[in-house]
Order: C-alpha cells, then sequence, then structure tokens
C-alpha cells in the first residue's frame, strides 16, 4: 500500500540516505572474498575478563538484578565509578547527586541534548564525528555547527601522530554565537585516535567559560591512551560546571552488547540529564549494571586497566606493521582502538563497477568497497563522518578498527598485502 501523506513518516528518519554501516556490511555479506574480515565497526572480536564474565553471571541469578533499576543507576555501580574517577577528579565525586547510569553512552548523550537543547539552539561539533551525534542533536531541534579538524598536510607521505590532525581555533571562535549552546567534545577521539592536549583543552574551555557553552566530553575509550590524557573537567572549577563527562561500559571492558553508559557532571546538570533518561527508557539492564560495578571494583586487583592499554597498543602495533610493507602513511593514533591510513597511493581501475550509490560518495567509499570485494577486508570510510563541504580533507583515509583477534590481524595483514599490485 502506497503511504499517503497522512502516513508519511517523520523527516527526521525519512529522505535519508543509506549510512555507512549498511552499505559496509550489505557489501561485506555479498563479498566473494569470504569469510569477509570485519575491521569496519567498533566491536571486540574477543570476550570480557573471565572475573566480569562471573559477575554478570552471578547478577542473573540475583531477583533483585531482574527487576527495575533505580533510573538513575544502581546504587552500587554509581558509587564504583565516583570511587574510581575520584582520583582523576583529585576530589571525592558524589555518587548520588554527579553520576547517572544511561542504556550506553549512546542514549546517554541523546538524554544530555534533550536535557538542554531546545528549538534553534546551536551545537559546536567537530569533523570528523560520531555520526550518532548528528542525529541525536536533531531531534530536539537543535542546529549543528561545524568545525573540521585538518589532517597533516604530509598525511598523504607521511606517518606521524594522530596529533597533528588540528583544529583552527579562529574558526572555532567565528562558529560562536549568542545562539551558541553546548560543544562536542571527544577524546580519545573516534576515527582519528588523537587526544587533545591539555593546551588544546584550555583554549576550548576557555572559551565555553567565557561564552557560558555547556560541554559534552565524550570520554567512551578514556582507557585506552597510549599517551597522557586530560579529562577537561579536571582543568578548573569553572570549566567543570559546564562540563558533562560520557563513559561507556562497552568500551571500558569489552562489552558493547552490554549497552551501559554514565555521564558524570555537576549536579545541576545531571539531575536534568536523568530526567531526560527516565523520559526516554526509564532505567538500564540491572544484571549487567551490577556486573559493570564488580569489573570497577575488582579492576586494579586484576591489573585490568594496564593489560587493556598494554594489550590494544600491542595489536595497534601488529596491526599497523603492514603499512611499512606497503609503503603507506598513516596517523599514529594517540589512544581508542581505530586507525586512520591515508590510501591516495592505490590506484582503483577506472572502469571498475561500483554501484551507483558508491559511486556517487567520495573517493573513500569506492576504496572501500574495493578493499571488500577485491582484498576481502572490510573498514569504513571516514568522510560519512564529515559534512560534504569538508569531506575532501579525509576522502584518501580509510579507518580500520584493531580490536580483534591476533589470528585476524594477522589474516587481514595477509589479505592487504593483496593490495600490492594497485599501489602506484
Amino acid at each position: 500500500m502506497a503511504t499517503t501523506e497522512k502516513l508519511k513518516p517523520a523527516a527526521r528518519v525519512s529522505g535519508q540516505r543509506q549510512d555507512v554501516w549498511t552499505i559496509i556490511n550489505e557489501a561485506a555479506a555479498a563479498s566473494p572474498k569470504q569469510p569477509i574480515v570485519n575491521m569496519g565497526q567498533g566491536f571486540f572480536g574477543y570476550n570480557p575478563p573471565e572475573f566480569i564474565l562471573d559477575a554478570a553471571r552471578e547478577a542473573l541469578g540475583r531477583v533483585e538484578c531482574n527487576q527495575y533499576s533505580p533510573t538513575r543507576g544502581r546504587p552500587r555501580l554509581k558509587k564504583a565509578i565516583a570511587d574510581a574517577y575520584s582520583p582523576f577528579w583529585g576530589r571525592e565525586i558524589n555518587p548520588e547527586t554527579e553520576v547517572t547510569i544511561t542504556t550506553g553512552a549512546n542514549e546517554g548523550m541523546l538524554s544530555a541534548f534533550m536535557a538542554f537543547v531546545e528549538e534553534g539552539d546551536e551545537v559546536i561539533v567537530f569533523e570528523p564525528f560520531f555520526d550518532q551525534y548528528i542525529s541525536n542533536i536533531e531531534i530536539p531541534g537543535g542546529k549543528i555547527v561545524y568545525v573540521p579538524m585538518s589532517p597533516p598536510k604530509d598525511g598523504a607521505t607521511v606517518t606521524s601522530s594522530a596529533a597533528n590532525w588540528t583544529i583552527d581555533f579562529d574558526a572555532l571562535r567565528r562558529a560562536i554565537s549568542p545562539r551558541t549552546k553546548m560543544i562536542v567534545l571527544n577524546t580519545p577521539h573516534n576515527p582519528v585516535g588523537k587526544i587533545y592536549s591539555r593546551e588544546e583543552l584550555e583554549i576550548i574551555g576557555d572559551l565555553c567559560v567565557k561564552n557560558q557553552i555547556l560541554i559534552l566530553s565524550d570520554e567512551v575509550y578514556d582507557r585506552l591512551h597510549y599517551v597522557p590524557f586530560t579529562r577537561i573537567a579536571t582543568l578548573s572549577p569553572e570549566i567543570e560546571k559546564l562540563t558533562l563527562t560520557v563513559g561507556s561500559a562497552g568500551k571500558n571492558f569489552y562489552a558493547t552488547g552490554w549497552r551501559v553508559g554514565w555521564l558524570v557532571g555537576p549536579p545541576d546538570l545531571i539531575k536534568y540529564v536523568a530526567a531526560a533518561h527516565t523520559r526516554i527508557c526509564y532505567s538500564s539492564v540491572s544484571p549487567l549494571q551490577e556486573a559493570c560495578a564488580v569489573a570497577f571494583e575488582q579492576a586494579d586487583a586484576h591489573d585490568f586497566w594496564s593489560t587493556s592499554i598494554r594489550d590494544m597498543k600491542s595489536k595497534m602495533d601488529r596491526f599497523n606493521s603492514v603499512w611499512a610493507e606497503l609503503d603507506m602513511p598513516f596517523s599514529e593514533p594517540e589512544g581508542g582502538y581505530f586507525v586512520l591510513v591515508n590510501m591516495s597511493k592505490v590506484k582503483l581501475p577506472a572502469d571498475y563497477p561500483f554501484p551507483p550509490h558508491v559511486a556517487s560518495r567520495p573517493r573513500d567509499f569506492k576504496l572501500a568497497w574495493f578493499l571488500i570485494q577485491e582484498v576481502g577486508v572490510a573498514a569504513i570510510p571516514p568522510t560519512e563522518f564529515y559534512t560534504e563541504k569538508n569531506a575532501l580533507l579525509a576522502e584518501d583515509y580509510i579507518r580500520f578498527a584493531v580490536c580483534k583477534e591476533d589470528e585476524v590481524l594477522e589474516l587481514a595483514k595477509e589479505r592487504l598485502r593483496g593490495l600490492k599490485k594497485y599501489i602506484e
């Protein structure tokens, strides 16, 4: 039955072009190179440690853990988070007033936007951005103002630190208007792998204090940093008063399917985020909240945090060794588990049969499609995380997720060596 005018879907979900996840996943499923090596979406190829799984199993056997949790989260998890993060803040975080639990970090960010953004309010977002930010800001009627990060000028020829992706702070100052309500920060950054320096954060924080702009700091990769990591909320009391910090058990504990996230911030901000969260989903998964509390409580005894960093850095180095063989430069990540590789040297055949929905997109979509079809490795084109105006900045890059078993990384490297015949 044809959709009548009265039954049309809302504009916020209709009329959007096919998203990158659908394109890449469908291409991967149909690729002649099977089984595909999926280094696209950032899900882990292995389980959380046994002490965390044991906590989840134990929680499932308890009556109270299979019923509703308080809307702001289970007390044990809020306390565990407050205890874990208080040392970074240099003071005691109050678990009752300064922490709220959400159904994953993404729902937490949606709750923050719903709590503070009204029709016509402006939200500054740096490009490249996590794509969910955009729809989450638009749902309450926010207007997004984009400020691009630029790759290093020699990114096509030289491997260098992800720190060399830079913000034009004059452009940031110009982007601020009387309608600017919030700025979204992501550090460690997806997909770049950049960790914002203390100096960069101070510039951003001072601008927000001067102009009374809220800061939503997406720090879901906060436990995976290979250089010193500064949390913007800890820079000064004035900046802290404006900052909501987002965390993720999925990223921390290798359990992206658990959908447990949280926000830490001042009581007069957190209470409104919690109110929005209550309207969106009421409460979050009870047994997995309890398991995450145990994970935080026991992490130090299991040397979990330092092991996580060491293991992920090892995977990063293992995988990235193939780029020297191929003479392809990449941005050396400072944190997280993604790496951006510059593939400007790959010569795509002029007559290659790209489908129309790929042929009409920037070069990185064609590169990603080609890798799936001809090499058998799935990765993500980062121009999906840019506006059309600025997509040229990233069209030669491809994003790989290294949070996979070592044998998968080795298979990916073996297949990627097949690019040699296409490299100029």
